[in-house]
């Protein structure tokens, strides 16, 4: 098949990985646009062009797919190219109508949750946010809505106790590679079998905001736990920022402690609402490198009652 891949961050990678290395034809691969990044604001490529570039793909990186000049450029492209299908991972941009209709078999998405749970922007942060036991990996064949389409293939896999997003996000990644080359092979085959999702058993997964980082000592160690796994969380320890990549859950209480309070300064580990511990794991205190606990206690260890605010 003639195949136009259309994918951003280092999640899509490996879908496109999936396809240079196989039988099809990539006839182009549309991203978003470069941005600047660091203290030169240095046009940085997204991951999807650095490794197209690497097998010689065609890169297209319009602004919009929707209206003006970019939008007709990329719908002239893709009319000339006239491909097959379209494979969608992570793009950032909604397609409209007449490029999903525009290949013989269509746009399919590869969507990073059960569907139809977890629609939306960012399910793998939703998925440990909200203490799921288990997510997987989606191929869908897209129409209109938000992430409404037909489910093609579905794969799952269980969620570690104390795995973090950015684990998950590299585990699912490499799923979503495995799920395209499935998906394709019964396209081939002709032995899909689409499934309606049923829109009553969809939850929402909404793009992440800075403020759902903050660690509320108030709630539980669990709560706080997951929020720390979702979205990397952050307290205020004698005034500076500090953030907390990675934790996990102590089977010690301390029910007269204070939330937030340390009560173990040698592993710091600190009261949550209820009585529950957690312990942090992996640190960035401010102006600092992002470093295990163990490292930061070598030269910073708090003293006992130190809180967290």
């Amino acid at each position: 098949m003639k195949i136009v891949f259309m994918g951003t961050p280092e999640f899509a990678v490996p879908c496109l990985r999936t396809l240079a290395e196989s039988s099809h034809e990539v006839a182009a691969v549309f991203t978003q646009p470069d941005k600047p990044k660091g203290r030169g604001y240095k046009m940085i490529p997204t991951p999807v062009k650095a490794a197209a570039q690497e097998y010689g793909f065609a890169v297209y990186q319009p602004l919009s797919l929707r209206k003006g000049e970019d939008a007709d450029e990329a719908m002239r492209i893709l009319t000339e190219t006239a491909p097959d299908l379209i494979v969608v991972t992570a793009y950032g941009q909604i397609l409209p109508k007449e490029i999903l209709e525009l290949p013989k078999y269509g746009c399919i998405n590869i969507h990073a949750s059960l569907l139809p749970k977890y629609r939306g922007a960012a399910p793998i942060n939703h998925v440990l946010l909200n203490g799921e036991k288990e997510t997987g990996v989606t191929s869908m064949q897209m129409s209109e809505g938000l992430d409404t389409g037909d489910m093609l293939i579905k794969r799952a896999t269980g969620i570690g106790e104390n795995e973090n997003y950015e684990q998950l996000y590299s585990r699912l990644a490499a799923m979503g590679g495995e799920v395209l080359a499935e998906t394709l092979e019964a396209i081939e085959k002709g032995e899909l079998h689409p499934e309606v999702q049923d829109d009553s058993q969809s939850c929402y997964s909404p793009m992440i905001r800075k403020e759902m980082s903050a660690l509320d000592f108030s709630k539980s160690a669990q709560e706080i736990h997951n929020t720390i796994r979702g979205v990397t969380g952050f307290a205020m320890l004698d005034g500076k920022r500090f953030k907390v990549f990675s934790s996990e859950l102590s089977d010690k209480t301390a029910p007269d402690a204070e939330n937030g309070e340390i009560v173990d300064p040698d592993i710091l580990a600190v009261k949550c609402g209820g009585g529950g511990i957690i312990v942090f794991r992996e640190v960035q205190p401010e102006g600092k490198k992002r470093m295990r606990t163990e490292d930061f206690l070598r030269g910073n260890k708090p003293a006992k009652g130190t809180k967290f605010n």
